[in-house]
């Protein structure tokens, strides 16, 4: 069973625990176990249903209203609403749900439904990633366990490998070739398969490394791929971080992929787009900032 304190729902609901409070104590919506401490505790089944609850809530439906409804009807009102651009929560939330559970059809369901009603892009970048912020958010804070996190992603890539194989295979005669990876440290594959379909329907050739890659297999494997093909040079050194696992200081990291590829456009994108680099960024290197951005560097010639 997991346990999510008050500020966990907070950040999961986007309703703050002040209103939370009121909630629970003027419309008597869930009555959540306390701690020795008396801080409020809430399990699978409370956060499953006050993520439904601030669906409807965020969508016009007075909490009181909300609070008149039974549970199956809250559920069902909440399921009634179809996705467009400012509703994909319900989605976020089916799919949180069904991570908590480790319910494998439920996933599948939800998320194929999601990318039958949207299309596989915008299903990736308003869902998908918000959901695994989501899901990262309740394991760093040690309410899910990895085996959970696991769970979601592999059914995830799964459904990204399926959407590129499907794609034609971008001609070699392009004058621009990106090498995507991820440095030595950052398991997080998703955001670079989703860069690679982006290149693949967009007919831009890559050559598509990984996750977890050291610094001088990168440069040892880009040399020989000149090597054997000299027509085809790389252009663009692609890479994306999620975590802040790789090891050094992600500036010094820059600078040095700078000096070993003088002559290529280093590229980078992720959630740590705010970080302070203590050396600036070599001018070869570029950042890129949200998924317009994201979008732009797969469609450039």
């Amino acid at each position: 069973m997991n346990f999510f304190s008050i500020r966990d729902v907070q950040n999961l609901t986007g309703i703050k625990a002040h209103t939370l409070r009121i909630w629970e104590q003027r419309h008597s919506i869930l009555r959540p176990r306390r701690k020795h401490s008396n801080h409020r505790l809430y399990d699978s089944e409370d956060l499953k249903q006050i993520l439904r609850v601030a669906f409807l809530y965020h969508h016009g439906y007075k909490i009181s209203r909300i609070a008149s409804l039974s549970e199956d009807d809250i559920s069902r009102l909440a399921l009634d609403l179809r996705p467009d651009k400012e509703n994909y929560e319900i989605f976020i939330n089916q799919l949180t749900e069904a991570t908590i559970d480790l319910a494998t059809d439920r996933f599948e369901a939800s998320l194929d439904n999601l990318v039958l009603q949207t299309g596989f892009e915008k299903a990736v970048m308003e869902v998908v990633f918000p959901l695994l912020r989501r899901i990262g958010h309740l394991w760093l804070a040690g309410n899910v366990m990895p085996a959970q996190e696991h769970f979601s992603s592999a059914i995830i890539i799964r459904k990204m490998l399926t959407a590129i194989d499907r794609l034609d295979r971008p001609t070699p005669s392009s004058k621009r070739r990106v090498v995507l990876y991820t440095p030595y440290g950052e398991l997080h594959e998703i955001p670079l398969l989703f860069m690679q379909y982006m290149l693949r329907k967009n007919g831009i050739p890559y050559l598509y490394l990984g996750s977890n890659v050291k610094t001088e297999e990168l440069h040892t494997i880009c040399a020989h791929y000149e090597t054997e093909h000299p027509d085809r040079p790389i252009t663009q050194v692609y890479f994306h971080l999620i975590t802040n696992l790789i090891r050094c200081d992600l500036s010094d990291y820059l600078h040095h992929l700078s000096k070993l590829f003088p002559q290529k456009e280093i590229i980078f994108s992720g959630s740590r787009n705010g970080t302070y680099f203590s050396r600036g960024i070599p001018g070869n290197v570029q950042l890129l900032k949200g998924a317009e951005a994201l979008v732009a560097f797969s469609k450039a010639r």
